[in-house]
């Protein structure tokens, strides 16, 4: 058998990871721009306290988050039950409470990495702009959001490879089901765990490793382009 030849639950992971990865991302990024907005623009009383529960998931233990996950969005939870009971939607052992896991814990990296584009703006050309007679949501689409643009994509890519490598707040919050729930980590896992199994989690951890340098790459490229086009 080739070596790279993925079998089929290995297929089923990897597909699944990426699934997973990029809905998060895509789940993310409204709410990562609209946080790291507030936290780079906005003096309020307790900023402080909202840096740092966006931030927690950073701080704490991924199996603690899955539990909290659990806790606040499993069947009985407090907020999973009245999704379930009104509209029938189950996160937890579902793709989706993998998905759910993914974004929590990528969120802080988004957040830092548009907050910090954002605070290196020249508002100066926001002030401009809204002298020129452009509203609000105006200045903000159409001088803020290109410049801040490579910290967006670098933000975007870094919460993706965060994402496909999640294991502790997946496997708490959904277990690990074959096929269903068993993402590229936890498929890993369990060939680590299995007699015979060392072939195929030295292919998933290949596949890992190749994934994450190119989306690292990728991140790399594009912000430097997107730059250079801001300068010229």
């Amino acid at each position: 058998m080739n070596f790279f030849a993925l079998t089929g639950v290995e297929q089923a992971a990897l597909f699944l990871s990426l699934r997973v990865s990029g809905w998060a991302v895509v789940i993310s990024l409204p709410l990562g721009v609209f946080a790291a907005w507030i936290l780079a623009r906005l003096r309020f009383p307790g900023k402080g306290l909202v840096d740092g529960i966006i931030h927690l998931p950073l701080v704490l233990p991924p199996i603690v988050t899955g539990y909290l996950l659990l806790v606040f969005l499993g069947r009985n939870g407090m907020i999973g039950k009245p999704l379930y009971d009104w509209f029938g939607i189950q996160l937890a052992f579902n793709w989706k409470g993998a998905v759910v896991a993914s974004a929590v814990m990528a969120f802080p990296l988004m957040v830092r990495a548009i907050r910090l584009s954002l605070e290196n703006v020249d508002q100066g050309l926001e002030d401009a702009a809204r002298t020129l007679g452009a509203g609000p949501l105006g200045v903000f689409f159409t001088v803020t959001v290109p410049l801040i643009t490579p910290g967006i994509i670098t933000g975007l890519i870094v919460a993706f490879a965060r994402s496909l490598g999640e294991f502790g707040a997946t496997i708490a919050f959904v277990s690990n089901i074959p096929g269903h729930t068993q993402t590229l980590p936890l498929a890993l896992y369990t060939l680590t765990q299995t007699p015979d199994g060392e072939a195929g989690a030295m292919r998933l951890c290949i596949i890992s490793i190749g994934i994450a340098m190119a989306a690292l790459l990728g991140s790399d490229l594009l912000s430097r382009r997107f730059a250079l086009r801001i300068r010229g």
